[in-house]
């Protein structure tokens, strides 16, 4: 005989870098909630970053796509789902450029799917909407760039910070396919009702990040003395969040997040790219005991991404005044976690660098 919940929420993505975070919080910290993960187990997807709640009995996986329409909406009523948090999605700008068709496909066709199942599955259930929400989580890119500093301001970097009012102007395939899932979101919570919410966060960082990513990457390269490049001179400044703050937020936001908001997730942490590879090779040189700057030889300059943008900064007053959060963990105690976890699990990092893996995810 199935088990009766409190309340049964879908996680798309839940294999990917957060949300395997976000999954892991939830089965945690609500045992009488249901944890559905819908996740496709594409090349960034890991079961492995689920091992230690996989028999959790309040967990579920199902493997499939989010533009699968019939597989999702056959997983929202067999669940008895009253609940998505929506964050599969296609992520990686430098691959958005060489195939933008992967990114629309699953950003924006990939949401319409899961918004319309809500919608009919909801719409038609006992009580409605009532006591339903779907929480999409996008990205501080889709605002495009802010403005740097001339050298001599006060603030280190700019005064300027994205807002849940920023207009959105994106640069790169990526951002142009979450700006649009954004505006599908919101389009159903005006046309149809539908309970939404939409949050926009900066830079992630943390444990089970996939080592296409900038830190891992570099981590990984300076571990075996390879090279760590860097684009244009390293001037782009990025607001870094901790994977984890991030999850809590997400908690708190899919909780007591008003309905048809927006919220942005900021870490209040930014760092010009060089300066933050640098700190990142003080900072694993000193975990594996080598002397101070062993490893700054192996940074390296090459032409800047196409469309890349300058600067972003989050301005996360609205959700710290409305809903009390803000990051716990300093940038340096959550790099020296990062790390600390990259050189301890070096056997993950071997599996996803070697394909084995990929053995358990599909062949697209």
């Amino acid at each position: 005989m199935m088990r009766d919940f409190k309340r049964n929420i879908l996680v798309t993505g839940g294999a990917g870098f957060i949300g395997s975070h976000v999954v892991r919080l939830l089965v945690k910290k609500y045992p009488d909630y249901r944890i559905v993960n819908l996740d496709k187990l594409t090349y960034a997807g890991n079961p492995a970053n689920l091992t230690d709640i996989a028999k959790a009995e309040n967990y579920v996986f199902e493997r499939g796509d989010i533009c699968d329409f019939d597989l999702v909406k056959r997983i929202m009523l067999q669940y008895g789902v009253d609940g998505i948090i929506h964050l599969a999605a296609e992520s990686h700008v430098d691959r958005s450029i060489t195939d933008p068709f992967v990114f629309a496909r699953t950003n924006i066709m990939g949401t319409l799917s899961l918004l319309e199942a809500a919608k009919q599955t909801w719409i038609s259930s006992k009580g409605g909407f009532d006591g339903k929400r779907f929480y999409h989580i996008s990205t501080d890119e889709v605002y495009g760039a802010l403005e740097m500093n001339i050298p001599g301001d006060k603030a280190p970097y700019g005064t300027e910070f994205f807002t849940e009012t920023t207009r959105y102007n994106p640069h790169s395939p990526y951002s142009a396919s979450k700006a649009s899932s954004d505006h599908f979101v919101r389009a159903y919570h005006d046309t149809y009702g539908l309970p939404t919410v939409i949050s926009n966060c900066s830079n992630n960082y943390g444990p089970n990040q996939f080592p296409e990513k900038l830190i891992p990457l570099f981590i990984s390269n300076i571990c075996k003395g390879q090279n760590l490049p860097v684009y244009g001179r390293g001037e782009n400044v990025r607001d870094w969040l901790y994977v984890e703050d991030h999850a809590n937020a997400i908690d708190l936001i899919f909780h007591e997040g008003r309905v048809g908001q927006t919220y942005n997730i900021g870490g209040c942490n930014e760092w010009k790219n060089i300066d933050l590879i640098k700190t990142l090779i003080a900072t694993t040189d000193r975990l594996l005991g080598r002397k101070k700057g062993y490893s700054d030889k192996l940074i390296s300059y090459v032409t800047d991404r196409a469309g890349h943008d300058l600067r972003y900064a989050i301005d996360a007053t609205k959700l710290s005044v409305e809903l009390g959060w803000k990051p716990s963990v300093t940038f340096e105690e959550g790099l020296e976690r990062t790390v600390r976890w990259y050189l301890d699990n070096q056997s993950w990092i071997d599996n996803i660098l070697s394909g084995e893996y990929r053995k358990f995810c599909s062949e697209d």
